[in-house]
């Protein structure tokens, strides 16, 4: 090889990177710390503490749960002063790039807020993604915003299993605006109405039939629908959907707490619309809360919360059970095979669970 082929090859050395975080505090969050810890880091809005702690609720060791349970009761007291949004829609809507140009103008105008942005995992591994750092690389680095993206598994509507409980942590970190943004329209969305105070369902033009895809019963759930991408040669298309989606929400029946669901539109890519969509946002919750329906619907929602946790908790603990993973792993083949009936073994299964003790 000459010269030439050589110094094309050369590589320069870069500039070392002085580390993320100071080497002490690196060393600490990488122990397992104290439930006082926990609570004093969270209070005092520490995003490594609380990044962590959010780490331990969503962990499904049986060893990290009573821990889990503790902070997230000393938090109660320091939580749900915040305005919780749930964000959903269709496939290529632009929801992260929504939440990116509208977190980014909360934020820089000194709003703290915290998006929940759950990803898809694989349902043949269980893999995520978890690439919403990614997407809204510019929200990240604002020093109000916090943003956690966290794997479905598989969890209906696309809501991590514990994203009701990581809105409590970050609430008690002072977060103020929390955002959740979910996997996209689907069957179980009831699941994110059951834990937010708005409704927002994005939405876009010129892709076929505009209603399309999209169940009334999500439709009712909406409390604002927004079009994105209302921008150059899309203009036009989407202010047609726009009147066509008022039209649709015209033919429900009227709410019971007097909102009447708007239809607007907006375009990520340039910022037009984007603040319009917050003003309507905060109209909703001032009238909530000044006609009761804001806390009404909270009151529910908790209980609502405390029958979701059981289910959840004991289909856990059921899976988790040797017994019932050994019977299980015994009768898969003739379950496979056709050879049993699967409710019979459903019934077998159910009934070693009931006998364990």
């Amino acid at each position: 090889m000459d010269e030439d082929q050589k110094s094309y090859l050369s590589v320069t050395p870069g500039v070392t990177q002085p580390p993320s975080v100071k080497p002490a505090k690196a060393a600490a969050l990488r122990r397992r710390l104290s439930f006082n810890e926990y609570v004093q880091g969270i209070f005092q809005g520490d995003r490594m503490i609380l990044a962590k702690a959010i780490t331990l609720i969503e962990s499904t060791r049986a060893q990290d749960n009573e821990l889990a349970q503790k902070i997230i009761q000393a938090c109660l007291p320091k939580a749900g002063n915040s305005l919780r949004i749930g964000i959903t829609g269709v496939p290529g809507a632009g929801k992260s790039t929504f939440l990116e140009a509208l977190g980014t103008r909360l934020a820089q105008d000194g709003m703290k807020l915290a998006v929940l942005a759950v990803d898809p995992s694989s349902g043949v591994s269980g893999g995520s993604i978890l690439g919403d750092k990614t997407r809204m690389e510019k929200l990240s680095a604002c020093e109000n915003a916090f943003i956690r993206p966290s794997p479905s598994r598989g969890s209906l509507g696309g809501v991590a299993r514990r994203t009701r409980e990581t809105m409590i942590l970050c609430e008690a970190a002072g977060f103020r605006t929390i955002f959740v943004e979910t996997v996209g329209v689907g069957q179980s969305e009831t699941l994110v109405h059951g834990m937010i105070d708005f409704f927002l369902l994005l939405m876009i033009a010129g892709a076929g039939d505009e209603l399309q895809g999209i169940k009334r019963g999500i439709i009712e759930m909406a409390d604002m629908m927004v079009i994105n991408k209302a921008e150059g040669d899309n203009l036009q298309r989407a202010l047609s959907a726009r009147q066509e989606y008022a039209t649709a929400l015209h033919m429900f029946p009227a709410r019971a707490d007097g909102w009447i669901p708007p239809v607007l539109t907006c375009s990520s890519l340039t910022g037009v619309g984007i603040m319009e969509v917050w003003e309507t946002v905060k109209s909703f919750a001032a009238q909530a809360k000044k006609n009761g329906s804001f806390e009404a619907k909270r009151r529910r929602q908790r209980v609502q919360w405390l029958t979701h946790t059981i289910e959840n908790d004991l289909m856990m603990e059921f899976w988790n059970d040797p017994r019932i993973k050994e019977q299980l792993n015994s009768l898969r083949e003739d379950i496979e095979s056709g050879d049993l009936y699967s409710g019979t073994v459903a019934q077998k299964l159910i009934g070693i669970f009931r006998n364990r003790q």
